[in-house]
C-alpha cells in the first residue's frame, strides 16, 4: 500500500490555489486531513475525495 501525504502548500500548487485558501477548505470541512504530531497532511484519498465531491455537485442538474 503507498500513500502519498502532502503539505497545504502542496495541495495549494497542486489545486492552483492559496494557501489561506486550502486552510478555508480545511477548516470548513470540505478537505479532510490528517495530523502527524504538529504538522497536518492531506492525503491522495482526501485529495480525490475532494474533487470528485466538486464534481458531483458541478454535475447535478440545476433548477
Amino acid at each position: 500500500m503507498s500513500v502519498k501525504a502532502y503539505t497545504v502548500e502542496q495541495v495549494a500548487e497542486i489545486l492552483q490555489i492559496g494557501r489561506d485558501k486550502v486552510y478555508f477548505l480545511l477548516r470548513t470541512g470540505q478537505l479532510r486531513s490528517i495530523k502527524i504530531g504538529k504538522l497536518r497532511r492531506i492525503t491522495d484519498d482526501h485529495l480525490t475525495q475532494f474533487v470528485g465531491a466538486l464534481e458531483d455537485e458541478n454535475c447535478s442538474p440545476q433548477r
